[in-house]
């Protein structure tokens, strides 16, 4: 691992309540991960014990979701239909005992599907003691199993979530005279945000003044912090001033350096009637040195509505800094 020997700003605020450690020996990779996510794998407990099964079902993409919903559906009626078909289907009225096996485990397949949702055509019925008892505790099993589902589609359905895009990429760009760290984000569905705030933060892995690498985190006070709604982009503006940890870097000690900036982004969302969260991260790799965000919203074509360009969300054309 490379360290930044360069001294940083002393005039920059440091923080100590980044909630990462400041020993650089201790941290893999990123802090934060693009999606918000901590960069962080549990060890020291068992598998079961250190997972939140409610928050993963909740967080897994929708694709995931119903696969494994499907998939434990499909599992579930093959366990039934086999304790049935040991238990003897002759116990299952409206099935043929002399037919070809494949189709009488078939139909007892499909007798399960019906009990397990509690459908019930009535063309198959139970007899007997065990597959009376059985189906029971099936239609059991699919009225537990259909409540969570259920739960989980709600959950799904109306978690308050904050559907904003951010830029893949910050900028080093021009601003009033000298230079800013700049990123850009934007709201992507029908959703109401109003009273928006944001913060950043910057880690950074320097030399220490006893020798010893160490991880700092500096605030990086932004041009505008709140917002009253937030409709279009936003793109949020570090002014590298004499007190930025920035003041004095030049392209190459971005490149030199290894060091991560944290984004925080909340709002009220109106329709949810609730605060929504969000977070990214950018590391130095990321941050384009010399350039400057395209304009992503104009007029339409008659002049009556803004139209916002979300496909030029990480448009950025090329500038030279002094």
């Amino acid at each position: 691992m490379d360290i930044f020997r360069k001294k940083v700003n002393t005039q920059a605020k440091t923080i100590d309540t980044s909630g990462f450690g400041t020993n650089p020996s201790s941290y893999g990779g990123r802090f934060i991960n693009k999606d918000g996510s901590a960069n962080i794998e549990k060890r020291g407990l068992t598998f079961f014990s250190r997972i939140s099964w409610y928050h993963t079902m909740l967080n897994m993409p929708g694709w995931k979701f119903l696969s494994l919903l499907v998939t434990f559906y499909m599992v579930v009626n093959f366990i039934f239909a086999l304790l049935y078909y040991a238990i003897g289907i002759e116990y299952l009225d409206g099935i043929d005992p002399t037919g070809n096996e494949w189709l009488k485990f078939g139909k007892a397949y499909f007798f399960s599907a019906q009990t397990f949702t509690t459908v019930g055509y009535g063309h198959i019925s139970p007899s007997g003691f065990l597959t009376s008892a059985l189906s029971a505790a099936e239609a059991l099993t699919g009225l537990l199993s259909f409540a969570i589902a259920t739960g989980l589609f709600y959950g799904r359905f109306s978690r308050p979530k904050a559907f904003l895009k951010f830029s893949h990429n910050a900028l080093i760009a021009p601003y009033h005279g000298g230079t800013a760290f700049m990123i850009r984000f934007a709201p992507f569905k029908n959703t109401k945000l109003i009273d928006a705030e944001a913060r950043m933060t910057l880690g950074m892995t320097v030399m220490g003044d006893d020798g010893i690498p160490v991880n700092k985190f500096y605030v990086l006070p932004l041009e505008m912090e709140r917002i009253t709604a937030l409709s279009l982009s936003w793109t949020l503006v570090h002014p590298i001033t004499e007190q930025s940890p920035f003041h004095g870097f030049t392209k190459q000690d971005f490149a030199a350096a290894q060091g991560e900036v944290i984004v925080y982004v909340k709002a009220f969302d109106d329709l949810f009637s609730n605060t929504v969260a969000i977070s990214t991260s950018y590391t130095f790799d990321e941050i384009i040195y010399g350039a400057k965000f395209e304009m992503m919203y104009a007029e339409n074509e008659d002049n009556t509505k803004t139209v916002l360009y979300l496909d030029k969300l990480n448009a950025y054309k090329p500038v030279h800094i002094g």
